[in-house]
């Protein structure tokens, strides 16, 4: 039996027995979960094994790497941007990234980019995936890019790209790379520990990630035998020239080591924060109230920052998808907590959001990182909040 560490507020232990069921019969190895109600931690749990390699037992402080979780902490720092007036979503991205107005990418505006709707999924030629670890040469190849489709007429998930586009205008506006403006106006005021960016000193604390595929290939099953609602997305998935595979080749090569030192000490706002399931959680409870007296957005920003602004069948994910401007908004297979939540996934379960008509924010982050529809660990837990406020 896993030893779950950390406390519960009354009321609450439904979580907590979520949490140790994910340990004893969905396939956690080392977790942590929190919830913050009303700008206050009421779970903050975690257990498990850090580093199957070597036995590390998973702590308190523990770092996980929480892939397109990042998203929000990025989208977050643009907004923030934008509520001192420093940067406008509905300007074109060209106005502040002038390299950026070329093949057909002039009247773009920042928005775009943050909702997925800009076209710049992939790349003709793949970057180094050294060069594009260094910045400045994934910048310059999505400023050349031609959009793989008409900019504004669809959305598809930027899954790889989105990071460098909406970092790099963070860095022509504030100038500083987006991980150090995260860390400077977001991390430090509210004592967070969540990096863009590793620095040295914090590597010994990161947990190590462990990779498991579903248990069956749906691209190696005949058509026929595949459910109908899956075919168009397993036959994207099948094809190597979709943009579904495409988003995730634009560096050579393609696939990367988020467990590489180099890789985490990078700074890919898409796709390399980590932190703890508390950082996440008590980030997203400043986003739509005050912590400690601090509080990140005001109501009307917010209200601005989570407007929907793409909806319906996603280009890349071949599934419907919503976004905000930077968010993810709840669908059938993300639902969250609700209608009014806003946050983001991560590949392999990590979940961060907040929902303001329920007062929750949510983190969770976890080293076993599962593939598929059958992970159910983030659904379980949110469910069992949502139990916990009836």
């Amino acid at each position: 039996m896993t030893v779950i560490g950390g406390e519960v507020a009354a009321g609450f232990e439904p979580v907590r027995e979520a949490f140790a069921e994910n340990f004893a019969r969905h396939g956690d190895i080392g977790a942590a979960v929190c919830v913050y109600r009303y700008g206050h931690p009421v779970v903050d749990l975690w257990g498990g094994i850090a580093d199957p390699r070597s036995g590390r037992p998973w702590t308190r402080d523990t770092l996980q790497l929480v892939y397109s979780v990042t998203k929000g902490a990025t989208a977050t720092a643009v907004h923030w941007l934008a509520q001192r007036g420093e940067l406008d979503l509905d300007e074109p991205v060209a106005t502040y990234w002038p390299e950026f107005a070329v093949s057909g990418k002039a009247d773009i505006p920042v928005r775009w980019l943050l909702s997925h709707q800009a076209g710049l999924v992939a790349l003709d030629q793949p970057v180094p995936l050294n060069d594009a670890l260094a910045w400045h040469p994934m910048a310059a190849a999505l400023a050349a890019q031609r959009p793989v489709w008409t900019p504004g007429a669809a959305h598809g998930y930027h899954g790889r790209t989105w990071g460098w586009l909406v970092g790099e205008v963070i860095r022509r506006v504030s100038g500083r790379t987006p991980g150090r403006f995260f860390a400077d106006e977001i991390a430090a005021p509210l004592d967070l520990d969540f990096f863009i960016g590793l620095p040295a000193d914090e590597r010994e604390r990161v947990s190590h990630m462990v990779h498991s595929r579903p248990a069956v290939d749906l691209t190696t099953v005949a058509p026929e035998l595949i459910p109908e609602e899956l075919r168009d997305q397993v036959a994207a998935w099948s094809d190597p020239d979709s943009l579904s595979n495409r988003a995730y080749m634009v560096t050579d090569p393609a696939a990367i080591d988020f467990n590489a030192p180099e890789v985490q000490a990078a700074e890919l706002p898409a796709s390399n924060g980590i932190g703890t399931a508390r950082g996440l959680a008590r980030m997203y409870a400043a986003l739509i109230g005050e912590v400690d007296g601090i509080r990140l957005l005001t109501p009307e920003t917010l209200t601005l920052a989570t407007k929907e602004q793409a909806a319906g069948m996603d280009q890349v994910l071949v599934a419907p998808s919503r976004f905000s401007s930077g968010y993810q908004l709840p669908t059938g297979d993300n639902p969250m907590s609700g209608s009014n939540a806003f946050g983001h996934n991560g590949r392999g379960g990590s979940l961060g959001f907040a929902d303001p008509e329920l007062g929750v924010a949510f983190g969770y982050a976890m080293n076993h990182v599962i593939s598929g529809p059958d992970d159910v660990r983030a659904v379980s837990l949110v469910d069992a909040v949502r139990r916990s406020l009836t």
